[in-house]
């Protein structure tokens, strides 16, 4: 990925480098017609004047997302997530994930705009190749792997981007007058790309050793982790539950804890509900606020809603009350009876997130 940009001297090669006082044609030597040299000379530097300030501007590239080979582990960032252009210059995004994100300038204007939710947008998406200099939202809207969103920046700035589906999931562009010099090129920015890609996608962790233990009582619903550059941050996760083969007893419970710091899953037994968010309302709420539900045979539906961090541990959201319809981290299952019941992450389970408890006497 290279950025193209034509520069004054390449055009005017491009342009006078086979003029010469002689031409050739069929052999013979043609001479030099002074007027006509000069009415050429002419045009040539109208049309280089009006094509030239187009074919300067530059596209620069970078991508939205990343996964690795089994999606199990989603890299939510731009990468890179910093960006130095000049006015006038394109930034071409490619989303490179199965998670759906979005690529959102936010108007910094007066009055500033509030972070909304994705399903309202800013409101909704704007045309692939809008420019943005802070007066009006510029939205992708919800894309996945192979899609692509261009934005174009007149005005010199600098402007952050958002993902409106993930909360730590920022960046910015700064936009340099053109008689500034650039501090990095497109191969730059391509290795740091890469570079900040495999620090999340090849973290260690303990995802195998939680796996390969079906006989505790308790699941990891998603893991994950936040990290941070100088230009935004970018999360992990782990979009599996770990033990999520489990074999228990008539009687027990299990419990499914998320530790995705913003990430939210669910642990749905049965069909997908329409609306995700609320548990099912066979679901109760125990003393210390993990929801709680109880099944009595494979046929029965049961939804947690979203098992999330609570907004007092997440940056920019408004606090909400530790109460039945505040956000929780647990969910429980007490299973009474012997059988097999296979569940999802119904918001997850196209990227394989699924499991199973068999349920002995």
């Amino acid at each position: 990925m290279n950025s193209k940009v034509v520069t004054r001297f390449g055009v005017a090669a491009l342009l006078f480098g086979n003029r010469r006082g002689m031409t050739a044609r069929g052999g013979a030597m043609k001479p030099f017609n002074s007027s006509r040299f000069y009415s050429t000379i002419y045009y040539v530097a109208l049309f280089a004047g009006l094509v030239i300030p187009q074919m300067a501007q530059a596209q620069w590239e970078a991508i939205v997302g990343a996964q690795n080979h089994t999606k199990s582990r989603q890299a939510q960032g731009f990468f890179p997530n910093e960006l130095w252009i000049h006015a006038g210059d394109t930034v071409s995004w490619t989303f490179d994930s199965d998670t759906d994100h979005t690529l959102t300038f936010l108007k910094t204007s007066p009055p500033p705009q509030v972070r909304p939710p994705a399903v309202v947008g800013c409101p909704g998406p704007t045309v692939d190749g809008s420019s943005f200099d802070g007066t009006a939202c510029v939205n992708s809207g919800s894309l996945v792997k192979g899609k692509t969103y261009s934005v174009t920046f007149p005005t010199v700035g600098n402007y952050k981007l958002v993902c409106l589906v993930h909360a730590n999931m920022t960046g910015v562009v700064h936009v340099l007058p053109l008689s500034d010099a650039l501090p990095h090129h497109q191969g730059f920015y391509d290795e740091q790309a890469e570079d900040q890609v495999k620090d999340l996608l090849l973290h260690q962790d303990e995802d195998a050793s939680r796996d390969a233990d079906s006989s505790k009582l308790s699941v990891t619903a998603g893991s994950g982790e936040i990290v941070a550059t100088g230009g935004g941050s970018s999360t992990l996760s782990v979009m599996r539950f770990m033990s999520h083969d489990i074999v228990i007893h008539a009687g027990q419970t299990v419990e499914w804890t998320n530790t995705d710091p913003v990430t939210a899953h669910t642990i749905t037994f049965g069909p997908e509900p329409l609306n995700l968010i609320p548990p099912s309302s066979n679901v109760t709420l125990d003393e210390d606020l993990a929801r709680h539900a109880t099944i009595n045979a494979p046929t029965d539906v049961v939804h947690s809603g979203f098992i999330v961090a609570q907004p007092q541990d997440r940056i920019g959201l408004v606090q909400s009350p530790l109460a039945p319809l505040g956000t929780v981290t647990r969910f429980r299952v007490t299973f009474t009876h012997a059988g097999v019941f296979p569940y999802i992450c119904a918001l997850h389970d196209g990227l394989g997130m699924k499991g199973q408890v068999t349920v002995l006497p």
